[in-house]
């Protein structure tokens, strides 16, 4: 479809779209209200529109969940599984569809799928990425006129390029905009100016920071993602040497909290400014603006950093959505949608068909504007994570999701004596909704473990992921 085609169509929203890496859903105050730091930019969104409180991703890794959002597809059909899986650019994205459809678009800041010419970004009108991961400080950015080194701090240099980039768009056309943040991915260096802001909060640890992983098999306990893992240089700064071995581990997790907490506030203050540049350029209320992350992220429940885990912290993405006059402000819901579904949303607010980009997804669009439930989101989900060599020793594993039970199957490719190859837990979230008690023996939930199963097996049958371990 043409931008002609589409021309005498009512006006269609802005769309923009702001990623961060390794924001933890409980790390925002509009979804944790008495959090000791708080996200008041972020905040802005939720109170305009709604937070949507079971928003997941399909594999808590980042590559892996930005080409899912990008192409509205599964891994093992976008091809990115793992980190070490680049993307193929030939393939069809979110921003082919919407640039054919007469949006204006750009894709600025991480990227973090390749920036080779195979792999660097297609479909957009302009794009500015980081290598790699990217620096925190004076970090290299790569476009079509060539790789260049900025000076700065990474939050405030993608916030202005993205602010640039709005001041000279073509005003005639809708926009879309994908603001990619690098923060508050490790090893979270804040902006010079929020070095220390924290050292004086008491960061209170987490209801499951002592997690003993009792009930669990091997990969739970296995993992080297605990708190007592992080380094030095994680730190900071030198070890203390005059600390118990317990002393130690909490004075980690304040250094940790510190400075993961103060990237988030140059986050915030950057959603702020894109808020303040669209209300005072009369957008706001033609504006689609949805605020998340890759995925969810540990802050120190059940011990842990970083993500991979199907565990509720790591599946969860928080997402913020407003829209004026078309989703309710202060709204919340608790359907079950994936980060598959946001390119279908975005082509279903734009006015195109959804034949215009080919996806396992489905539009969140009656969810986001419905008053009440309407019952649009998932009975159940389907989790696949592949990546066999990660550091962190997290096995690979897959697992269903229904709106009360939770099912994973763990792949253990090493097993010790006596342990097995497979092994399998269930998860009552209504009874259970930290996850600390495995239930996949119990007899009283021999049906619902039945039940489960078989979701599972309609889901891989469905999205075609049926190539296992």
């Amino acid at each position: 479809m043409t931008a002609a085609a589409v021309g005498a169509s009512p006006k269609r929203p802005n769309i923009l779209f702001i990623l961060a890496d390794d924001h933890a859903l409980q790390q925002i105050s509009a979804y944790r209200p008495d959090n000791v730091v708080t996200t008041p930019q972020i905040d802005r969104i939720a109170a305009a529109g709604m937070r949507l409180d079971n928003c997941f991703c399909c594999n808590s890794l980042c590559a892996p969940s930005r080409a899912s959002i990008l192409t509205g597809n599964y891994n093992h059909i976008c091809g990115v599984r793992t980190l070490q899986e680049k993307f193929d650019n030939r393939q069809r994205t979110i921003a082919h569809a919407l640039r054919e459809g007469g949006y204006q678009t750009a894709m600025i800041g991480k990227w973090h799928l390749g920036h080779e010419e195979a792999n660097t970004p297609r479909g957009f009108d302009h794009w500015e990425i980081l290598i790699g991961q990217g620096e925190y400080h004076n970090p290299r950015f790569l476009s079509e006129a060539g790789l260049a080194q900025e000076t700065g701090y990474v939050t405030e240099i993608i916030t202005a390029k993205c602010l640039d980039w709005l001041e000279e768009r073509d005003v005639d056309r809708p926009f879309f905009l994908m603001c990619h943040h690098k923060a508050p991915h490790r090893d979270w260096q804040p902006a010079p100016q929020y070095v220390g802001r924290y050292a004086d909060v008491d960061f209170p640890h987490p209801e499951t920071y002592h997690d003993d992983y009792e009930t669990r098999g091997p990969a739970a306990w296995r993992a080297r993602m605990r708190i007592d893992d992080l380094t030095e240089r994680d730190c900071k700064q030198p070890f203390p040497e005059d600390l118990s071995p317990e002393e130690l581990v909490d004075w980690k997790y304040q250094r940790f909290m510190e400075d993961y907490m103060a990237c988030v506030a140059s986050i915030d203050d950057g959603v702020g400014q894109l808020l303040d540049y669209l209300e005072e350029h009369g957008l706001l209320e033609e504006t689609l603006v949805i605020y998340s992350s890759d995925q969810g992220f540990y802050t120190g429940e059940h011990g842990w950093f970083d993500k991979r885990f199907m565990y509720e912290e790591s599946h969860h993405m928080p997402c913020l959505v407003q829209y004026p006059g078309h989703i309710p402000a202060g709204s919340s819901s608790q359907e079950m949608i994936l980060n598959i579904d946001f390119a279908p949303t975005w082509l279903d607010f734009a006015g195109l068909s959804a034949g215009a980009l080919t996806t396992q997804g489905r539009s969140m669009r009656q969810v986001l504007e419905a008053d009440e439930e309407t019952g649009q989101g998932y009975d159940y989900i389907y989790y696949r994570y592949w990546d066999k060599t990660s550091d962190h020793h997290v096995y690979p594993h897959y697992g269903v999701r229904g709106r009360r039970y939770k099912l994973i199957c763990f792949r253990n490719l090493e097993p010790g004596e006596g342990e097995s190859p497979t092994y399998w837990e269930l998860y009552d979230l209504k009874t259970d909704p930290n996850e600390l008690n495995n239930r996949i023996d119990d007899p009283a939930l021999a049906a619902v473990r039945e039940d489960m199963h078989r979701a599972l097996l309609q889901l891989q049958e469905k999205y075609q992921d049926t190539e296992l371990l």
